[in-house]
């Protein structure tokens, strides 16, 4: 079945019809920036699950420990949604894209026109070999999972990032035994550098979680998992978390760049009339002078913003040069981070004590101040680096800023003589 209704007239350069693939939250940001930039064209928004646009962090921490209810992760209200007068297709998944003739196709047969093009669809859990293992991604995956925690119940929970952390943290709040496997020696080691991961590590073995790294899982069984070397280790429930993969599958074949995503310019840009938003889109971030995709809600909800912007004003586009965020709950430790923290070369701790679970450090990559990351920490301190990462800032111009202000003894932090 065909829908062409609104398609523009490419002599004019205006587009009549934009189409948004992925309905969560840098598909709604991108929506929301057409509808206020004074787009009044036809706005389709596809979204392969059900359910209405909602936030997707809470489900590890609150949804999954029964503190909140699905209905608090909505976006937006429903009035809120029908102000946006979306042509809204729910529940139904892009199954291939037609670049040259402006067409996606839809699970249900529907192809659609388009003038211009947003592609927001996200990423999907990666799995282990076996059945019966839990994901967590979407309001169903965190409630199916939380109805078979608590007291008596053994949950293991294999690979320990983020995700997995969280989750095992709020697993044995609810009185669960957790077992918590991960193949590298240090947990997080390759986000947040080994001093770091092992402050999260020692806070887990103390909150009573079976922590064991240097283990890889080939399998789920019945009964739990099976370790490399065939040891398996029992479980009433597994939960995987052994990261993402972006959902480009439906791009194959359309003529746009994938390469662990939708390959896009420092504009976002994927292709004529086409832009990426979100845990899809890899781009060139010129801040950091790299190519990066990053899974964390607020960097998709701004990237839809200026998805949609450059979508519109061709003429104006703005780079998207954002300073990544991230935020984690875990038991009391309260971590939030800014900048490109992967492939640092080195950690200073500029505030508080790591052995104490309340510090603020600071990342170099280079001579470059590349991120900071705080535990524990009142956000208006990590302000200031912020500002430092935004303005390109080297590492001894930082840790000189700071030795003024703390009286610290630079000298013993910087390699070399500083340039004072």
């Amino acid at each position: 079945m065909a829908d062409t209704q609104g398609r523009g007239d490419p002599a004019d350069g205006r587009a009549r019809r934009i189409l948004v693939v992925g309905a969560s939250a840098a598909g709604l940001a991108a929506v929301e920036t057409l509808r206020g930039e004074g787009y009044d064209g036809t706005l389709t928004l596809v979204g392969a699950e059900t359910r209405a646009p909602y936030d997707r962090p809470p489900l590890s921490k609150q949804v999954l420990g029964a503190r909140w209810e699905p209905e608090r992760l909505a976006l937006r209200g429903q009035a809120e949604l029908d102000g946006l007068d979306l042509d809204l297709r729910l529940g139904v998944a892009a199954t291939a894209l037609d670049a040259a003739a402006r067409t996606v196709l839809l699970a249900d047969g529907t192809r659609l026109s388009y003038d211009g093009l947003i592609v927001a669809t996200g990423v999907r859990p990666r799995r282990l070999p076996g059945e019966g293992a839990h994901v967590l991604r979407t309001v169903d995956d965190a409630l199916t999972l939380r109805e078979r925690l608590g007291h008596g119940r053994r949950l293991v929970i294999v690979g320990a990032g983020f995700l997995g952390a969280e989750a095992a943290a709020v697993a044995r709040g609810m009185g669960t035994e957790v077992t918590l496997l991960e193949p590298a020696p240090v947990p997080l080691a390759h986000a947040v550098g080994e001093e770091v991961g092992r402050v999260f590590a020692a806070a887990h073995l103390e909150h009573g979680v079976d922590l064991r790294t240097g283990v890889t899982v080939t399998e789920v069984t019945e009964d739990g998992v099976r370790l490399a070397g065939g040891e398996l280790v029992d479980a009433d429930e597994v939960l995987v978390t052994i990261g993402c993969v972006p959902n480009t599958g439906w791009l194959e074949g359309s003529g746009l760049k994938v390469a662990d995503g939708l390959v896009c310019d420092q504009f976002c840009a994927a292709g004529p009339g086409v832009y990426g938003a979100g845990d899809v889109a890899r781009w060139y971030n010129p801040l950091f002078g790299t190519s990066m995709r990053i899974e964390h809600r607020t960097n998709a909800a701004e990237q839809g913003v200026t998805a949609a912007y450059n979508l519109l004003h061709p003429e104006a586009r703005r780079p998207f040069a954002p300073i990544p965020y991230f935020w984690s709950d875990q038991y009391d430790m309260k971590v939030q981070a800014f900048g490109h923290l992967r492939g640092h070369d080195e950690i200073v701790v500029v505030d508080g004590e790591m052995s104490e679970r309340r510090f603020l450090a600071i990342y170099r990559t280079g001579d470059r101040l590349a991120g900071a990351l705080a535990v524990g920490i009142p956000p208006k301190a990590m302000r200031p680096w912020r500002q430092a990462i935004a303005m390109g800032t080297s590492w001894h111009e930082a840790i000189r800023a700071w030795a003024w202000a703390t009286d610290a003894d630079a000298k013993e932090i910087v390699h070399g003589e500083p340039s004072f």
